[in-house]
């Protein structure tokens, strides 16, 4: 299990002899690089064959030679109209077993435009629910949002969740709408295609993230946000908390 801080804790306390921590501390050094040597700790190796994908604490040499692009390259994007037909839904749910779906919105050039970040477990609810199904293929107007509490979209700890097995739809539900905008989430995470794949590693780990939007380099920047634009002033007069402008603060 590759605990040595735990378990040497464990002897000194049942041996309640200090005199014996150095050579406990010995035993368990040479048997963590012994057994590092051969294979990983039985908690990596269940995780590895459970398919769940743990990463380690530093991203592994080759990846600082990598960029985003070259992580991603042979997959296949799979995205779903703002304004999607409920039997596309439904299709895109069973053949693959994707956690999130990129939403995607022509522009005025005809270009296809990524608004945002849906997840599979709130299209389960929005198919179970059905309220929000629409005859007609064009976007759903304000108020959409008040059909639905938030807990609704909250993942029960219990259990697994919603599959999508479970969902029973008629053929006339099929051939109806369901607008995603109002569910989805606009401001997901992203990175430009040529950051090294090292960086992303760090911040799936810093972050605690699931997916990573890999965009085109050329942008155009809006603005520019410094630490001082994050501190908080409260205001006593109207018990409030405002950004603190830049300009008031003395450069550093």
């Amino acid at each position: 299990m590759r605990m040595t801080v735990s378990l040497c804790v464990i002897m000194v306390e049942i041996t309640n002899n200090l005199q014996l921590l150095p050579l406990i501390m010995l035993v368990l050094l040479i048997s963590k690089a012994v057994g590092d040597f051969f294979n990983e700790g039985l908690y990596e190796e269940q995780a590895r064959l459970k398919g769940i994908p743990l990463l380690d604490s530093r991203p592994k040499q080759v990846m600082r030679n990598m960029n985003a692009k070259d992580a991603c390259k042979n997959q296949k994007v799979v995205c779903l109209p703002r304004v999607s037909r409920v039997v596309d839904i439904v299709s895109v749910l069973q053949s693959n077993k994707h956690n999130g779906f990129p939403i995607v919105e022509r522009g005025q050039n005809g270009e296809s435009l990524v608004i945002g970040l849906i997840l599979r477990s709130h299209l389960l609810v929005l198919l179970q629910s059905k309220v929000d199904f629409q005859n007609t293929p064009f976007p759903c107007g304000p108020g959409i949002l008040n059909r639905h509490n938030f807990s609704d979209f909250v993942k029960p700890a219990s259990s697994k969740g919603k599959s999508i097995d479970d969902i029973h739809l008629t053929d006339e539900e099929l051939g109806l709408y369901l607008d995603l905008a109002p569910f989805l989430n606009p401001s997901p995470y992203i990175v430009p295609e040529d950051m090294s794949l090292a960086k992303v590693y760090n911040l799936f780990r810093q972050l605690g993230l699931r997916h990573i939007f890999v965009v085109p380099r050329p942008s155009r920047v809006v603005g520019l946000i410094t630490r001082k634009d994050l501190l908080l002033e409260e205001d006593g007069n109207t018990a409030t908390t405002e950004l603190q402008s830049t300009s008031s603060l003395p450069e550093r």
